[in-house]
């Protein structure tokens, strides 16, 4: 009897559908043929997530539609890069608590592959979209390791870096815009290195899928070859998608 393939749900909580079919080729590259990836876009709310009350609102549009799904699933990635509302809410279910059915962010995933990824002394850092994301996902990323309010952030965190333009705008901007404010951004990064080098950069956006050749000839540009080479470009939905993987092949 052939096995069933493994079903993984890729969740885009804002309703821009053109979104959910970007991030389609940048799964299927990635090669995971015994498994199935379906797709879901949220049917009504916020076209792009722009701050946890977007990320809140998209929470209540998604929730409903989803449950029919959960039976469905082995597994689900919630693809906006925030401490996202409905990756907790989606872990509570009882269709995936009661089936140990796991469930994760791309920022959550992010965060963990660059802490793996990162040299000793080094640090990583995220490139985002509007600033308002600067204070919100440092302390998402603070409340992610367990730091506490009265410290100075993890040791191994150097930040966010953001482009000024939203989800949209990232793919509605000239190419030429978005790739000067994308290098930039991660010039920025690379620089401030008084805490030690930064190692990995995230990209902090399901829009931003596929970017990695901006962050790569930011990285040279800044470091020069020998250095902008080494650092790691991390795509949430890449490391979502492959701890997925592990965690279902390992029963987690």
């Amino acid at each position: 009897m052939v096995p069933a393939l493994r079903k993984i749900l890729i969740i885009n909580p804002n309703s821009t559908r053109a979104m959910t079919n970007a991030l389609k080729p940048l799964v299927d590259s990635l090669g995971y043929s015994s498994t199935q990836h379906t797709y879901f876009t949220a049917p009504s709310g916020p076209e792009s997530i722009n701050n946890e009350d977007d990320a809140a609102e998209s929470a209540r549009h998604c929730l409903e539609p989803l449950l029919p799904l959960l039976e469905t699933h082995d597994a689900f990635l919630v693809c906006c890069y925030s401490a996202h509302p409905l990756v907790g809410q989606l872990k509570a279910r009882p269709e995936i608590a009661g089936r140990r059915k796991p469930v994760t962010g791309i920022f959550e995933a992010s965060v963990s592959s660059s802490l793996q990824a990162i040299g000793p002394g080094e640090r990583f850092g995220i490139v985002s979209t509007g600033r308002v994301w600067e204070a919100t996902l440092r302390e998402a990323v603070d409340n992610y390791l367990g730091v506490e309010d009265n410290t100075e952030g993890s040791a191994a965190f150097a930040g966010v870096q953001t482009t000024g333009l939203n989800a949209t705008e990232l793919h509605e901007t000239p190419p030429t815009e978005v790739r000067s404010r994308m290098k930039k951004a991660v010039a920025r990064l690379l620089v401030d290195d008084a805490g030690g080098p930064v190692g990995a950069v995230c990209l902090g956006c399901a829009g931003m899928a596929g970017f990695d050749d901006m962050v790569r000839e930011a990285a040279i540009e800044t470091l020069g070859h020998s250095q902008g080479s080494k650092v790691r470009i991390v795509d949430g939905v890449v490391a979502g998608v492959a701890w997925l993987e592990g965690a279902l092949r390992s029963g987690m």
